[in-house]
């Protein structure tokens, strides 16, 4: 089968096409045919970096999103049988057993439980596109905090990735929602996906935004999806006894604006469940989720218009870092 390998750790030029074996599911996976994957900010990191989720071992198969077919089923897999249409992140990484070869390529084994069937009403491209970041917002917004329809909520990064999905999955929920962006594009953008208002923290201080939007009050809960600077000032924004979330909190803070509310600071990490092996059952079953809501037309990717093939996956890594991505960039099988 034809994949794209990471040679070593460093630039895009290290991705190039090679002959693999097809390989063979084990006992609870499932070997898919990849039909389409995109380029996430944790592809790229840990293509050039040593980061606790790097593969041990280069060469590597990366690429952690994917849709595509079931082609077989190991044994004790009962969820999914052949020409199953599936999708998920599940490899690129290492794991507890070792490292888990990604999606560029042909053919991937992937553990059943941490994939799901796609939505119906969408094609393998925009599957592709949601499965990491869609996961991590509804890890952040439902698995560690409660939202209802009273609930103020702050939303760092609001047309970004992760951020864009939780717009549209507070928005859902019934949410009072706030997008901090950086541009009118972008504000355009949050406000499309279900945010009331968008703020700039470099043209408002913390103080300005939290009178205008929560009479003084400050936010029930803030998912921080930027980290630095966003979430120091998260700190000041949050409601007494209030919620922030993040999923950037590999940095030091001072933590006493947050004590002195007597607030609490969650974390997520989105990839434990491939990195450790826990709760892998509960990442199927939060994929299961986001088909049902993308099913119901309350949740969609944004997608870049351009169109990679897998000899292009280095052209895609080159334009996310260049920060020109619009939307998820999609690599095609």
């Amino acid at each position: 089968m034809k994949a794209v390998i990471a040679a070593e750790q460093g630039s895009p030029d290290i991705l190039q096409v090679v002959d693999l074996a097809k390989p063979v599911p084990g006992a609870g996976q499932v070997l898919v045919r990849i039909r389409a994957t995109s380029v996430n900010p944790i592809d790229t990191k840990v293509r050039k970096a040593k980061l606790p989720m790097t593969p041990a071992s280069f060469p590597a198969v990366l690429g952690s999103d994917f849709s595509g077919t079931v082609e077989a089923v190991g044994p004790g897999v009962t969820r999914f049988a052949a020409t199953d249409k599936v999708f998920g992140f599940a490899g690129g990484f290492r794991g507890p057993d070792g490292d888990i070869p990604g999606a560029l390529a042909e053919f991937a084994v992937f553990d059943a439980d941490l994939i799901a069937k796609i939505p119906k009403n969408i094609d393998f491209r925009t599957a592709a596109a949601l499965p990491l970041t869609a996961t991590t917002a509804w890890m952040a917004l439902f698995e560690k905090v409660t939202i209802t329809p009273t609930t103020r909520v702050l939303i760092t990064g609001g047309a970004g990735g992760v951020g864009y999905m939780a717009v549209q999955l507070a928005h859902a929920a019934g949410a009072d929602v706030i997008a901090v962006t950086r541009s009118t594009q972008s504000a355009e953008v949050a406000i499309a996906a279900g945010a009331r208002a968008c703020v700039d923290l470099t043209h408002a201080t913390p103080q300005e935004i939290v009178e205008n939007h929560t009479d003084g009050h400050g936010f029930d809960l803030i998912f921080d999806t930027v980290g630095g600077a966003a979430l120091d000032a998260a700190f000041q924004m949050v409601k007494p006894t209030g919620d922030i979330v993040t999923v950037v909190g590999a940095a030091s803070h001072n933590l006493a604006p947050l004590y002195l509310k007597g607030a609490n600071l969650h974390m997520v990490l989105v990839l434990a469940p491939i990195m450790f092996g826990l709760a892998r059952p509960q990442q199927g079953r939060i994929l299961e989720r986001i088909a049902r809501l993308v099913e119901d037309g309350k949740l969609a990717p944004r997608l870049d218009p351009q169109r990679f093939v897998l000899a292009e996956a280095a052209d895609a890594h080159r334009k996310l870092e260049a920060g020109e991505a619009r939307g998820k960039l999609i690599i095609e099988l």
